[in-house]
């Protein structure tokens, strides 16, 4: 399946001081509370054990061209006890084979390789990553500690200098920088005091808490705050002799040095083979290409608990081709490892070919909060539409018209789970209570409260009237992206005629069916529910409360928040303004019980409410794993966030056991 995101890369530098003036809300105190002890690294061992190499580098380290394995890990390397995390230690070796439909395809890689400052742990807590430690002083005070020893792909110090030059030279740059530093390095629309400690030790301090800050660095699209920056120099105004950097921007034909430092500086989407890396495989393939060959760091920070360095398979090939031919082409066995471009619907045919072929499939359980949900536009242009879909009775009408169980039935086979869009069991925010709200068939109940609103004259169809004589008829829109949001609909027809409603699904581009949402012209999308129902209460709640435009349940309400008021609408139910106050609270929350008690607010808001109608989740993804790939798990949690797809699980230490099938590799 297509993946549907809708958070914005950046908002508003001030988006809660004057936004929450703009929409006459007060933000609240800076609380009083204990600080937070910060969460502590693992303990680690007193001596890491003997480092054992790839035979991949062999003759590069007999030549002299690399040192030994020992030379180039950190003092300190992050050691993953694979016993601890129920898998097999492994042995290096092997090609690790990726299809993908698009160039910019490049940052499953990234997201795979999930390397960041702090990432999430199986238990969704913050844990250090490339950081050797942090500690956290009220909230607003954020130390960082590097491993020392630790280096850039090739073989350059990760030290104090590469976070002071995104700091000084990018994030404060107007020109590669035009809006300021970005949302997670701005608490109350205030940056911090960066102070460079040591050559491994980075200090960032706010005058008001920052609890954006270390969830974003463990973001599958993390807030980068630092650089290779003695790569980068040489396309910085800053740095480089200028008539050098003319003739670079000459030679490749950019307008000015800005973009070509952005050109060469893209990490999160590996592009330039020549940008040093902190991640498992470096990309050796420059634009354009039909196969990117990505070969392992030599100096990636991880080992396993022999010693072994990650990652174990010693390259990984992305093949591009068009994306409609990835089910056949993975049934083919062109593939290691596929959970991209396949849906719940093909896995009837990969499961037959599987028969055949060398590989598994896997069903790992999808992570939104709906797989698909209704989302009323509150912002619809037509005054009669937006007042009924602004009517809590019409919102609980439509909700308790859908048969989910009829959905889960017929297009998921009974497997997934009838819900509202809110937290999945898996969260600690979790309440079934919660998942359970108006989720009921009545079409009873529906004909009620719709009678109840007025709308009990019908024409001759049975489809009721409106207010101004019109058909209760309208278009439930979606962005076409695949074919089970339209069979959901067609069911849905019975369910909607039955209680007198007419519907009509349509699909649109999705840069077509976004820019119709924004402006007003949708009544009703289908799209997916909370990106991330994997929450915990250090993570940020935006998408309970109207924060960006890309949120089509009140679309033009998050437009006036995130442009400080200059676009949009101001929040014209109460409700939404409490929503926007409480994550106003939250941004200035100092502990974990405050933001649980904030976050189970909003989630209770969100779900009595109906702003989105949750129809299914805990929806099933195909995972196909070659047979002789090992450590992938059999059962696992499908999502961009928090963990990055499969990055969470760490693909780093997946291994090819030549055991069991001759020449895979």
């Amino acid at each position: 399946m297509t993946q549907r995101h809708s958070r914005p890369t950046r908002r508003s530098a001030l988006l809660l001081g004057s936004v929450a003036a703009a929409a006459g809300l007060g933000l609240p105190r800076r609380p009083q509370a204990a600080p937070r002890p910060a969460p502590q690294e693992p303990p680690a061992a007193a001596q890491p054990p003997a480092a054992i190499d790839s035979p991949f580098f062999a003759d590069r380290v007999a030549a002299g061209a690399l040192p030994p394995v020992g030379d180039r890990l950190p003092d300190l390397p992050r050691v993953m006890d694979m016993a601890g995390l129920g898998r097999r230690p492994g042995r290096h070796g092997g090609n690790l084979r990726l299809l993908m439909g698009d160039q910019r395809d490049l940052r499953m890689m990234t997201l795979y390789g999930y390397t960041r400052l702090v990432v999430y742990d199986d238990a969704l807590e913050l844990v250090p990553d490339v950081l050797a430690g942090f500690d956290v002083e009220e909230g607003r005070i954020f130390t960082l500690r590097l491993r020392p020893g630790h280096c850039w792909s090739d073989g350059s110090p990760l030290t104090s200098e590469d976070f002071r030059y995104w700091w000084e030279d990018v994030a404060n740059n107007k020109r590669l920088s035009p809006g300021g530093p970005p949302q997670a390095l701005l608490s109350a629309g205030e940056p911090p005091a960066f102070e460079v400690l040591s050559e491994t030790e980075i200090r960032y301090s706010w005058q008001t808490p920052n609890p954006v800050f270390l969830p974003a660095l463990a973001a599958a699209q993390p807030t980068y705050i630092f650089m290779p920056s003695h790569y980068l120099r040489q396309f910085h105004e800053r740095h480089a002799l200028r008539h050098e950097l003319a003739a670079k921007v000459k030679e490749n034909r950019v307008r000015d040095w800005g973009a070509l430092h952005e050109r060469n500086s893209r990490m999160y989407r590996p592009e330039n083979p020549k940008l040093p890396t902190l991640e498992p495989w470096r990309n050796t393939t420059p634009l354009p290409a039909e196969q990117f060959v990505f070969e392992r760091n030599p100096y990636f920070h991880r080992i396993d608990e022999n010693g072994r360095q990650l990652p174990y398979a010693d390259q990984a090939t992305m093949t591009i081709g068009t994306s409609a031919l990835i089910p056949a082409k993975t049934a083919a066995g062109e593939a290691d490892l596929q959970a991209r471009y396949i849906r719940f619907d093909n896995y009837t045919f990969l499961k037959e070919a599987s028969k055949r072929m060398n590989f598994e499939v896997k069903l790992w359980k999808r992570a939104e909060g709906a797989y698909f949900a209704l989302l009323p536009n509150l912002n619809a242009i037509d005054p009669v539409w937006r007042d009924l879909n602004r009517d809590l009775r019409y919102r609980r009408a439509i909700s308790v018209a859908i048969n989910r169980a009829d959905v889960n039935k017929v297009i998921f086979f009974g497997l997934a789970k009838e819900s509202g869009n809110t937290a999945l069991p898996e969260s600690p925010l979790y309440d079934p209570a919660l998942a359970a709200l108006w989720i009921q068939h009545d079409p009873a109940l529906a004909n009620r409260l719709l009678d109840e609103i007025g709308l009990t004259r019908r024409d001759r169809d049975g489809v009721r009237l409106l207010s101004d004589g019109r058909r209760l008829e309208f278009t439930i829109e979606t962005a076409g992206e695949n074919t089970e949001e339209t069979d959901i609909l067609d069911l849905l027809k019975q369910d909607f005629l039955d209680v007198g409603i007419k519907i009509y699904p349509r699909s649109t581009q999705r840069d077509v069916f976004r820019r119709r949402i924004l402006a007003g012209q949708t009544i009703m999308c289908a799209w997916a529910g909370m990106d991330n129902a994997l929450v915990t209460p250090e993570m940020e709640p935006d998408a309970l409360a109207p924060t960006t435009s890309s949120q089509f349940q009140w679309p033009r309400w998050g437009q006036f928040f995130e442009s400080n008021g200059r676009e949009g609408e101001r929040p014209a139910l109460a409700e939404a303004n409490e929503l926007v106050r409480l994550y106003g609270e939250w941004r200035m929350s100092v502990t974990t019980a405050q933001r649980r008690a904030i976050w189970r607010e909003m989630l209770r808001i969100n779900a009595e409410q109906l702003f989105t109608i949750g129809v299914i989740n805990g929806t099933l993804q195909p995972i196909v794993v070659s047979k002789n790939l090992e450590n992938v798990p059999d059962h696992g949690l499908y999502s961009f966030e928090p963990g990055a797809f499969l990055g969470r699980y760490l693909p780093d230490a997946f291994w090819f056991d030549e055991a069991k099938t001759e020449g895979e590799g």
